[in-house]
């Protein structure tokens, strides 16, 4: 399996795409001593470097509260032969990932994202002063709010829980989460039964979403206080376990039309 540059740059076009929202205006003007006396401000990115288990990671975050509605559909990431499990052809097939919705009153109409980030993995190549890029992920430091999916296939370490009647959780599946479509000896649920999940509770957010495209596995840290990370395969992984509950069993995504529609 090969990773092209091409997919790299996608991969991040699109997550930009899913952080814009709405347009903005604005027009630049200097400002007097007396004006620029009071204003205090801070750089809108902030840059972290690394070392983990052998690789070494350079984070670009946004240090910001980002309020998100998107509609994606026809998600298919990580696309080649996989012979262990083919799957549906794909790491990620999601047929439907709604980010708010709109028949459940405005409170519900966004998610809330806490500091977004890209982060960029490498590896030293034994030739001095050079490094290999293995790949990068894409996260968030805590996510809350209704999420619409329809999921056919998952490569990732996910865990839903559906309370009196069970959860889902990769861990269960003998072939290590990869392309999963929820199935499994001894297991009540099915990743096609849900059709929208809840990020956080009442303690606070949703705190390991992150999508990654590698070259190679790689261990990711876990955050401080957070258990440790089961270790991304190659391809496309999602990693999402934490404070995530079904919000319906039926299958069923909830709509989330624009305002006045």
């Amino acid at each position: 399996m090969s990773m092209s540059r091409n997919f790299f740059v996608a991969l991040a076009f699109a997550a930009c795409s899913l952080l814009a929202s709405g347009r903005a205006w604005a027009q630049m003007h200097a400002l007097s001593d007396s004006e620029l006396s009071t204003v205090n401000g801070q750089g809108l990115f902030s840059v972290s470097n690394s070392s983990y288990n052998g690789f070494d990671f350079t984070r670009i975050a946004l240090d910001a509260d980002v309020t998100l509605n998107a509609n994606l559909a026809n998600l298919r990431l990580g696309e080649y032969s996989y012979a262990p499990r083919n799957g549906s052809g794909a790491d990620l097939d999601i047929s439907a990932l709604r980010f708010g919705r709109s028949d459940a009153g405005e409170a519900n109409r966004l998610v809330q994202i806490t500091n977004p980030y890209f982060e960029f993995v490498y590896r030293n190549t034994g030739s001095a002063g050079q490094r290999e890029v293995v790949g990068m992920r894409l996260g968030f430091d805590g996510i809350s709010g209704d999420i619409g999916m329809k999921i056919a296939t998952l490569s990732g370490a996910m865990r839903i829980d559906a309370g009196a009647a069970g959860a889902i959780d990769t861990l269960t599946d003998p072939g290590g989460g990869k392309r999963w479509d929820g199935n499994c000896a001894g297991c009540t649920l099915s990743l096609s039964q849900v059709g929208a999940v809840t990020a956080g509770d009442a303690a606070g957010p949703s705190r390991d979403f992150w999508i990654s495209v590698l070259k190679t596995p790689v261990q990711f840290q876990a955050a401080p206080g957070m258990p440790a990370l089961t270790e991304a395969q190659a391809g496309i992984w999602l990693n999402w376990r934490d404070k995530l509950s079904a919000l319906n069993l039926t299958g069923m995504v909830p709509a989330n039309t624009a305002p006045g529609h």
